[in-house]
C-alpha cells in the first residue's frame, strides 16, 4: 500500500501535474496540502475519473487540505478537535483499520514572531489529539508538510539555518514530542543519508543547486513499522514546468 503526501502549492495551478503523477505512481492514498481552493471548486469529478475519491477542507487563497483514495474514506475528521481555528490545515480519515492524518503545519514566519508562538501552540494541540488517536487507531500514518526539518541532515546549510524558522530547537522539540507518541519518520527507517530534501526555494536556483530542506514527512506508528518496505522523495515532479516548490513523498507498506 502506497501512502503519499504532496504540498501542491495551488491545486488550481497544479491539477495537471497531480493527474499525471497519479497515473505514473498509482498511490493508494494521497494527502494534499495548500490546495488553496474553496470546497465548491475542488476538482473531485476530475479525480474520480482517475479512480480517486476525495474528502477535502479548503479556503480561498491560503491553506487547504485533502485526502484522495481508491477506497471510500470513513470517520472523516476536519480540524483539530477542540481547537478553535478557522484555518484549513488538518484532515483525517480511516481506510479499514488504517487511520491517516494529513497535516499542513503552520509555517511560523520567524522565530519570536506571534505566528511562531501560534505554531508551537498548534503543534501542542496536535500532540494532544494524536495521543488519543494512536490509542484508538494503532495503525496510524501522520503525514504532510510539517514545516520542520527534523535535524541538520535535512538542511542544505545547517549553519545558515541555525535557530531559524523551520529549524529552531523549539520546533524540533515539538516534532520529537510527536514521535515520542510511538511514531517513526519512515524516511529514516530506510536512509541515514543527509542532503535528501523535499522542498527547494524557487529563488536562487534552489532546486538546481539542491539548496533544500526535508520538511515533508510520513510518520508511521509502531504497529506499522514492521510493514514499512520503502519511503521515497519523488523529485521528478519538481523538474516539471511550473512545479510546486515541494516534491511528493510516500511510504510503502506491505
Amino acid at each position: 500500500m502506497k501512502i503519499a503526501s504532496w504540498n501542491v502549492n495551488s491545486l488550481n495551478v497544479r491539477l495537471p501535474h497531480l493527474q499525471e503523477w497519479l497515473k505514473l505512481r498509482q498511490p493508494d492514498v494521497v494527502g494534499l496540502q495548500e490546495t488553496k481552493l474553496e470546497d465548491h471548486k475542488f476538482p473531485d469529478d476530475a479525480l474520480l475519473e482517475l479512480g480517486y475519491r476525495s474528502v477535502f477542507s479548503g479556503q480561498k487563497t491560503y491553506n487547504g487540505v485533502a485526502l484522495l483514495s481508491r477506497e471510500s474514506a470513513s470517520e472523516v475528521q476536519i480540524g483539530i478537535p477542540g481547537f478553535g481555528d478557522d484555518q484549513k490545515r488538518v484532515i483525517a480519515a480511516s481506510y479499514g483499520d488504517l487511520r491517516v492524518v494529513n497535516l499542513y503545519v503552520v509555517n511560523g514566519k520567524a522565530v519570536g514572531d506571534e505566528k511562531y508562538d501560534y505554531k508551537l501552540g498548534w503543534l501542542d494541540a496536535v500532540h494532544g489529539w494524536l495521543s488519543e488517536e494512536i490509542k484508538r487507531w494503532p495503525k496510524l500514518v501522520v503525514m504532510g508538510d510539517f514545516n520542520i526539518a527534523p535535524d541538520d541532515r535535512d538542511v542544505h546549510d545547517p549553519a545558515a539555518w541555525d535557530e531559524q524558522i523551520l529549524c529552531s530547537t523549539a520546533e524540533r522539540n515539538a516534532l520529537q514530542r510527536l514521535l515520542a507518541l510511538g511514531l517513526h519518520d519512515s524516511f529514516r527507517l530506510h536512509s541515514e543519508e543527509g542532503g535528501q530534501f523535499s522542498w527547494w526555494d524557487y529563488r536562487a536556483a534552489g532546486f538546481r543547486r539542491n539548496l533544500g530542506l526535508r520538511i515533508d514527512l510520513a510518520l508511521i506508528s509502531d504497529a506499522l513499522k514492521p510493514t514499512c518496505i520503502g519511503s521515497v522523495i519523488d523529485r521528478e515532479p519538481r523538474t516539471w514546468e511550473r512545479p510546486s516548490d515541494h516534491a511528493p513523498v510516500w511510504v510503502e507498506l506491505a
